[in-house]
């Protein structure tokens, strides 16, 4: 059976950091496509970032150049470094894996909230 843990979130003021984890279980990250989406009170979930299992990358505009996304395949886990956080920002954050194989996934979801 697979689980996605996530964790990291919180309540933080503008500007500043955190990083996000997802620890996956029954599943080989490193055969999946991985994905940040985030989901705000009254939006559609969108896309932050996601890695193919090629290494290929992509990021939401609004997030470039201060979100990092990571695969770390030792410890099956993928991770979302964001930095410079913004009001705009807060939001319930999921993880995401798929392949054609396995399947897709996704985790419980994890609450950031930035504000002064």
């Amino acid at each position: 059976q697979v689980h996605l843990v996530e964790s990291g979130g919180g309540f933080v003021q503008p500007g500043e950091s955190l990083r996000l984890s997802c620890e996956a279980f029954g599943i080989d990250l490193s055969r999946c496509n991985v994905a940040w989406y985030r989901q705000a009170p009254g939006n559609q979930r969108e896309l932050v970032a996601d890695e193919t299992t090629s290494g290929s990358i992509m990021y939401l505009d609004s997030v470039k150049g201060r979100f990092t996304i990571s695969k770390d395949n030792p410890k099956n886990s993928v991770h979302l470094e964001m930095n410079s956080l913004k009001p705009e920002d807060t939001a319930t954050y999921y993880c995401h894996v798929d392949s054609v194989q396995l399947g897709d996934y996704w985790g419980q979801g994890t609450q950031v909230v930035v504000s002064s």
